[in-house]
């Protein structure tokens, strides 16, 4: 019996604009996260651990940290004879070239590609969310509906529907109406920007879209819908677990505070699904007499001599005597001199907190983003 073989597309170009400054010099699944890893890690690490072995990286905005992260997928298993992971950027020929104008052009810019891998099935995944899933499982329920369509929906709250596209679906998961991110939600099942597709069925979408000078070329906008309308066999795969969109400076912060919490769902000691990434060959961290540790996450090569509550720490921090930081993220080779006080920020790369220096305040809700040029609060 033949095995169905499936190619994962993974959308990793990613501008990020409402990240701010932690996007201005790369790609937004490139953004550090929980102390160790980058955004991508988690669905490169979700398609080694779910059996995938093709599976291609559209890159595009700002991508040479991310290429640099990924190289040849060594650290994911996918540096592989046969197969294995691709870095696809945009490029030109002689009919023209252009950036990705929509996720769907971006999938049809790199039609040849797909075509030549020749797979039954294309799982398009996005860079930039925080998640452990087995697609693998999402892939059986695909074949065990006859599905030409297959989209990854989770519940969220009715009062944040709006910010997504929400899919309405029958008993049996079919689904019967998608909108794009509506004014009054008829459901609260949101799109996580998960899709299988029957590759022969969306490379005939992919090519009728193309037709359109009015289409925004884009999955949700514009392919769904059009396979929705003609009737196709389009189902809801409920996840269920923790999923979480970082796409604001609040949201980043909140899913690496998630880490510390009681009930973090997430779970990244879970020896059964690791997240994979790049690792620096750094010393271990040093902790001096006096200092004060709880409840956080300290990586390789930082050095703690004043009190840390409640946050994380990337690689070679220095938090120096008497300062202070609380409920916060900071990211690697950033110095909090001598009684400086931190509180509920996200202090970028290489920053110095200068001594005496405050920043947030304990029972705020508030959120800063510090970086050597700016505090910006949100």
């Amino acid at each position: 019996m033949k095995k169905e073989k499936v190619l994962a597309m993974l959308l990793a170009g990613g501008q990020g604009t409402r990240l701010k400054t932690l996007t201005k010099d790369l790609a937004k699944p490139a953004v550090p996260f929980g102390g160790k890893y980058r955004i991508i890690d988690f669905p490169l690490s979700n398609a080694a651990n779910s059996g995938i072995s093709d599976i291609g990286i559209l890159t595009q905005y700002k991508p040479f940290q991310l290429n640099e992260h990924i190289g040849i997928g060594s650290h994911w298993d996918f540096d592989r004879n046969t197969g294995g992971l691709r870095i696809l950027s945009p490029y030109t020929n002689e009919i023209g070239g252009r950036w990705y104008k929509g996720t769907a052009n971006a999938i049809f810019e790199n039609m040849s590609f797909i075509d030549h891998v020749d797979p039954d099935y294309v799982l398009v995944l996005s860079g930039d969310h925080i998640y452990k899933m087995d697609y693998k499982k999402m892939l059986e329920y695909h074949i065990e509906k006859k599905a030409h369509a297959t989209i990854s929906v989770i519940e969220v709250p009715w009062d944040e529907a709006s910010r997504f596209g929400i899919m309405a679906a029958d008993k049996l998961g079919r689904i019967t109406e998608f909108a794009e991110k509506p004014e009054v939600p008829k459901s609260n099942l949101a799109s996580m920007g998960i899709y299988i597709f029957n590759w022969k069925v969306l490379r005939e979408y992919l090519l009728e879209d193309i037709k359109k000078e009015d289409s925004s070329n884009d999955f949700g906008k514009d392919i769904i819908p059009a396979m929705l309308g003609d009737g196709l066999g389009m189902y809801a795969y409920t996840f269920e677990g923790y999923w979480k969109d970082v796409g604001t400076i609040k949201s980043y912060w909140e899913a690496n505070m998630d880490l510390l919490s009681d009930d973090n769902q997430l779970n990244l000691y879970d020896r059964s699904w690791r997240i994979y990434t790049k690792n620096k060959n750094l010393p271990p961290q040093y902790v001096s007499e006096g200092s004060i540790i709880k409840n956080s996450l300290v990586n390789e090569g930082c050095v703690i001599e004043g009190h840390l509550e409640k946050s994380i720490l990337f690689s070679e921090v220095a938090v120096k005597k008497n300062a202070c930081v609380y409920n916060s993220v900071v990211l690697s080779n950033a110095v909090i001199e001598e009684g400086a006080k931190v509180c509920n920020a996200v202090i970028m790369e290489g920053v110095t907190v200068k001594s005496g220096q405050e920043i947030g305040e304990k029972d705020s809700n508030n959120v800063y983003l510090v970086s050597a040029d700016d505090i910006i609060k949100e």
